[in-house]
């Protein structure tokens, strides 16, 4: 009833490489996990940002697959680029607490870290649960400059009463600052922006707020908010993240 679990490509994927940083904004080491696709040896290929979930980490999309999944979205005619993820903990990418801000992070000091690497700033973003939040708020405070915005089962919430049982935010204001349905209106342009949620997800209803902006492919088949979920639409994503 709740539509089959994806599964991970049968293909090899690309080079991941595993690194650590010094994170001032948020007063701590996290790791970043560069994904590339096969056989990519240029320094220019457009990159992707991956958010991650709450209760996970940047490590978490090599678990998902996505090397295997970049691989065979490539192989099938997809243009290359690579896909790099962060550790932002589970303070739905904005200052949280003192001292921990994620987004700061995002904003100010990871462009620094990819050009150390010889990368381009990210172009694109792919957001998972929590992370389609934090995608949202990058494109907020990217202002535009963004080719594609990927969101899979975006954490989102309709209300304050919905989004204090979560504990993410200190209070209602905070909430209303940081919660991306409060300022649908501030993403800037993007060229392509997609979300798929499951119908089964509890988070479904506040995704489908998002099909009233402009530019959004919205896909709302049945499915849960898991993995195998996950695993079932990232194709669909990697597509929509790599078109020109």
């Amino acid at each position: 009833m709740t539509g089959r679990d994806g599964v991970v490509p049968g293909v090899a994927g690309g080079r991941v490489r595993s690194e650590s940083e010094i994170s001032r904004a948020r007063g701590r080491e996290v790791r970043i996990v560069v994904m590339d696709p096969p056989g990519a040896d240029q320094a220019d290929l457009p990159v992707c940002l991956a958010l991650h979930g709450h209760g996970s980490g940047a490590a978490s999309f090599v678990d998902l697959g996505v090397p295997q999944f970049l691989a065979a979205a490539v192989a099938a005619g997809v243009p290359p680029f690579r896909v790099v993820a962060v550790d932002g903990g589970d303070s739905y990418w904005h200052a949280r607490s003192p001292g921990d801000d994620p987004m700061a992070m995002l904003t100010g000091e990871l462009p620094g870290w990819l050009a150390s690497r010889q990368l381009p700033d990210p172009t694109r973003v792919l957001g998972i649960s929590m992370g389609g939040s934090g995608a949202l708020q990058y494109a907020r405070a990217c202002r535009g400059g963004l080719s594609a915005v990927a969101l899979l089962g975006p954490a989102l919430f309709r209300g304050w009463g919905d989004a204090r049982t979560v504990g993410a935010y200190r209070d209602e204001a905070d909430w209303r600052e940081h919660e991306p349905l409060q300022h649908l209106g501030e993403l800037g342009e993007v060229d392509r922006t997609g979300v798929w949620c499951g119908t089964e997800d509890p988070f479904c209803p506040a995704a489908r707020k998002l099909t009233g902006v402009r530019g959004v492919q919205a896909h709302f088949p049945r499915g849960e908010h898991t993995d195998g979920f996950w695993r079932r639409v990232m194709p669909d994503a990697m597509a929509l993240l790599g078109a020109r």
